[in-house]
């Protein structure tokens, strides 16, 4: 009787290994994709918060000639040491007064960056929105005791 029965089991031996490793393959794939997206798209968000934070400063803290340069390249500079690259027509500056470093005067960076997705192919551009939108704001005021340029 035990000789019947040890053929009957004998033919799922070693099955269980191979499902194991194919649906672990099966749900590490989609997992490690997921990870890196979000990993690209939280450096971008940590990026993005930094450069603006450092542009709102910089421009502030500037003479009243060339305060969007030297803001847009902070920005730049903070975005580059992430490993993105900053467009000037990302970077946008709002000012509540006119001239924007009026002192007390508020002013308000705001950056709008595109984070593409990893390994996405080239036909599927138009049918897969292939990118994720990042978004960073920082409202700094000009000093009041600054003195006011002619």
């Amino acid at each position: 009787m035990r000789a019947v029965c040890r053929r009957c089991t004998r033919g799922d031996d070693g099955n269980a290994i191979v499902e194991f490793v194919y649906l672990a393959i099966l749900m590490m794939i989609p997992l490690a994709y997921l990870l890196i997206t979000v990993f690209r798209v939280q450096g971008a968000t940590y990026a993005v918060s930094s450069a603006t934070r450092e542009a709102g400063r910089v421009f502030v803290t500037a003479a009243s000639g060339g305060a969007d340069a030297r803001a847009t390249t902070a920005a730049s500079m903070v975005m580059a040491d992430s490993g993105l690259e900053l467009d000037a027509r990302q970077l946008r500056i709002v000012c509540s007064a006119r001239p924007c470093l009026t002192p007390g005067a508020r002013v308000e960076v705001v950056i709008g960056y595109e984070v593409a997705l990893p390994f996405l192919p080239r036909f599927l551009d138009g049918a897969v929105p292939a990118s994720i939108h990042v978004e960073g704001r920082h409202l700094e005021v000009v000093d009041r005791f600054r003195p006011v340029s002619p």
